[in-house]
């Protein structure tokens, strides 16, 4: 393994240099410069559109089967399957127009600071209606845009030491778009990349599961091979995780030769502000061979450390509702992001069900159980307020502290009230010491990713429950310390509360035009 990836210390400095803290906020100076935003959509001028189906099979499963991968059988991947994964993992659900002519495109998975920077790219055999290629995936115009003509299956699978990638009939490519991010959170967002992939991943895969698509994920590859099949420039765009789809069949030929991409786009904006660490970041968690990228996911499979044992009684949980009440499709078209809890309750049966779902295993090339949950419950039925642990093996809490902590909670979340207002905030922590001594850098990537996808999760439990969720940051070191001395040695890496939104006037979006059939 090279040493860059392998020794961690890249990780380290990154998450280091790059926590919140009560004294780093308020000294920021950091202003958004709204007549420079970035576009909300990656445009190639030059490439003709592809729509894509527009009458789409009905997510008709229950939420519940739909995230732990048991929804329907198994069946083939054709265009019309292919096109709803696109729409309900990232496609535009809902369009807000506001008077003068501003609009918001909201999009089918969360992301933080609605700014979507996670872009989805499409490797694919030949399906009905689709001949072999390169494709982008435009969520504004639904449709596809060919990059490359061709089947180039075989190159991601030799990018990914992972020959079966080549019988996948198709493979998603997702990408983090930095400055839509760094715009508003800087270097920082190179965590966002990983939160808002795994947003969309958790959509994906549940889709996927109800449509009877087999789904993985395969996080190890040689980033500069993926990136150059895409025509990325790692500078500012690179590959982050690659999701083969569907029953494998027939690997495809020896892959065309992979010269290099001239497809030109829009700028983001009239201007650009770089973020080095970032760059460095990605830089130092890169693999650089096959046979780096084999040796790399051997090691990472190696005996997990056994879960510590809880150090005092176990409050338990009710066991999960097999059903959650509401379709996945419909799910995610009412999905948003709760911007005011109401601070009611919610009652425990829900709140278990949310989160076992939320934290099920999820078909990886490495071993997951990279992050650990903690929580602030503030108003669950049945649970008396106090802070906790999470054993999702043992799907019960082990408390910490006893009382009143939503001003805590909220304090911790960079003093937002949505953090103390919810009915239980849920934060995701990891001992990247251990995750970065097994897995180098790139474990970093798999922390941040894990606990996105456990957000993204959480997100789909709480709206097919009737009640809302949101995404949230946070005071790095301040998390750990209010969790300890439990939580002690672990790094922050994610927040998601939960909770019952305030019911408003405010308008409704107007939905776009995508017809599930019933």
């Amino acid at each position: 393994m090279r040493a860059r990836n392998a020794d961690g210390a890249g990780a380290r400095e990154f998450h280091d240099r790059t926590a919140h803290s009560f004294q780093s906020i308020r000294a920021s100076r950091h202003t958004l410069d709204w007549d420079n935003k970035p576009l909300p959509f990656k445009i190639y001028p030059d490439l003709p559109a592809m729509p894509l189906p527009r009458d789409l099979p009905a997510l008709a499963a229950d939420v519940a089967p739909a995230l732990i991968g048991g929804a329907v059988a198994a069946s083939g991947l054709d265009l019309e399957r292919l096109a709803a994964l696109l729409y309900y993992a990232a496609g535009v659900t809902k369009v807000k127009r506001y008077p003068g002519g501003g609009e918001v495109y909201f999009r089918a998975a969360a992301s933080t600071g609605a700014l979507y920077q996670t872009e989805v790219y499409l490797v694919t055999g030949a399906l009905a209606g689709l001949p072999a290629g390169v494709y982008h995936f435009g969520p504004g115009d639904f449709a596809l845009r060919r990059l490359r003509e061709g089947d180039f299956r075989g190159a991601l699978a030799l990018a990914a030491a992972a020959e079966d990638l080549a019988a996948s009939p198709a493979i998603l490519v997702l990408s983090g778009l930095y400055w839509r991010n760094t715009w508003k959170y800087q270097a920082r967002g190179y965590r966002h990349l990983f939160w808002d992939s795994g947003t969309l991943l958790a959509n994906l895969l549940a889709a996927a599961a109800a449509l009877g698509v087999p789904a993985r994920l395969v996080t190890g590859f040689v980033d500069l091979e993926v990136n150059a099949l895409l025509g990325l420039d790692a500078e500012t765009e690179g590959a982050l995780v690659l999701a083969p789809l569907g029953i494998a069949g027939t690997s495809g030929p020896p892959s065309p030769v992979i010269s290099p991409l001239d497809a030109a786009t829009v700028p983001l904006s009239a201007s650009r502000v770089d973020y080095p660490l970032l760059v460095e970041a990605y830089r130092d968690s890169s693999l650089e061979s096959e046979a780096e990228v084999a040796q790399w996911r051997e090691e990472a499979g190696l005996a997990l450390p056994p879960s510590a044992p809880p150090a005092s009684s176990l409050v338990a949980l009710p066991p999960p509702a097999a059903r959650m009440g509401r379709a996945l499709g419909e799910t995610i078209e009412r999905r948003g992001s709760t911007r005011e809890f109401s601070g009611e309750s919610i009652d425990a049966e829900r709140f278990s069900t949310a989160l076992y779902h939320a934290t099920r295993g999820v078909a990886l090339d490495v071993p997951g159980r990279l992050v650990d949950l903690y929580l602030a419950v503030h108003a669950v039925d049945g649970i008396p307020p106090g802070a906790y642990a999470y054993h999702p093996d043992r799907h019960a809490l082990e408390t910490l502290a006893r009382g009143d902590v939503r001003a805590d909670s909220a304090y911790l979340c960079l003093g937002q009230p949505l953090g103390g207002a919810s009915s239980a905030t849920a934060f995701f922590l990891s001992d990247l010491r251990s995750v970065l001594a097994r897995l180098g850098n790139r474990g970093y990537r798999l922390a941040n990713l894990e606990a996105g996808i456990a957000g993204g999760r959480l997100y789909l439990g709480a709206y097919a429950q009737g009640f809302g969720a949101s995404g949230l940051t946070f005071y790095d070191r301040a998390v750990v310390e209010f969790f300890g001395p439990h939580a002690a040695g672990k790094d922050a890496i994610f927040v998601t509360a939960l909770g019952r939104s305030v019911r408003g006037p405010a308008r409704e979006p107007a939905p776009l035009q995508i017809h599930p059939k019933t």
